[in-house]
């Protein structure tokens, strides 16, 4: 692999030298957003494509708003931000891209100050396949719950919240599951640790709404639309039941890290029976297809480096 490079303080820095003063405010308090983007080798272009690169920064601007961060970036810098990384790096796998926005002054005291205070942006790469395994995952339901919109709302990716994941995740596998689901406060399925949930229903596809204190997540997004437009699957936003998950003819997450994930079990017991669904499987092929530039008619979602 080549030297590595990052992007911090406005300029691109080895790696090793991406680092942060202890004092800064994010790390002490978790006041950052960010986003989890995917850049792929295009087959067909001999090069790397970012998968609706827009879309995530349109996203992380929107959490910039939540919490009263401000990018030293726009739109179309921080995309040739990123494009300019991935050919740095000479990316030429499947590459995982962290961005940030961040509370950047050294200080103590949490509030969120709009004046006087220095908010920065951070960007780095690294190889990233799909994580879960895509032949089936056993997945539990946790007892934490996820965070309500207003205590710290998931719709922003605020560093600090992912606490709340870590929570779940961690002690799900020390349960032994592959992964788990998360409830709302009010008992409704929210998604999982850090991934929008799917689940098929007397041959429809039924995600979580927006208002179970869900991410509107941009892989969810995409998956939506190859249900409809490419299967004619009708698609159902609703709160969800724990005890739907149980009944379920297939499920799976997905997530832009998470990519398709078939999950098999639920709570010790089979989804369906027990193997991937055909659903899933057709949705899992699109998907790949598309992230690797392979669909035309979704070309527009690809940015080719």
């Amino acid at each position: 692999m080549s030297d590595q490079f990052a992007y911090l303080r406005g300029g691109f820095v080895p790696l090793e030298h991406a680092t942060i003063n202890v004092r800064t405010h994010a790390f002490l308090y978790g006041t950052a957003v960010f986003e989890g983007i995917k850049a792929y080798w295009l087959p067909e272009h001999q090069q790397m494509g970012i998968f609706r690169l827009e879309d995530h920064y349109r996203r992380l601007l929107q959490s910039c708003q939540i919490l009263r961060l401000r990018s030293p970036n726009d739109l179309a810098t921080l995309a040739e931000l990123t494009c300019a990384l991935i050919r740095r790096n000479q990316c030429q796998t499947a590459t995982y891209l962290r961005p940030i926005v961040y509370k950047a002054d050294l200080r103590i005291g949490p509030i969120l100050n709009p004046e006087g205070t220095e908010d920065d942006f951070c960007l780095f790469s690294l190889p990233m396949e799909s994580y879960l395994n895509t032949s089936g995952i056993h997945v539990g339901t946790s007892p934490w719950r996820r965070l309500d919109d207003n205590a710290i709302p998931a719709r922003a990716k605020v560093n600090g919240a992912y606490v709340n994941t870590a929570l779940a995740k961690t002690d799900g596998a020390l349960c032994g599951f592959d992964d788990v689901v998360v409830l709302t406060g009010e008992g409704h399925v929210a998604e999982g640790s850090a991934m929008n949930l799917f689940l098929v229903r007397g041959g429809h596809l039924v995600t979580s709404a927006v208002t179970d204190n869900i991410l509107e997540g941009i892989t969810r997004d995409t998956i939506m639309t190859l249900a409809a437009q490419e299967l004619g699957l009708t698609v159902v936003c609703r709160p969800i039941d724990r005890t739907e998950l149980y009944v379920a003819e297939e499920a799976f997450f997905a997530g832009t890290a998470t990519e398709v994930a078939p999950i098999t079990r639920f709570d010790h017991r089979p989804v369906g029976d027990g193997q991937v669904g055909p659903i899933t499987t057709q949705l899992l092929g699109l998907y790949r297809k598309a992230v690797h530039g392979l669909l035309p008619q979704y070309a527009h979602w690809v940015t080719v480096v």
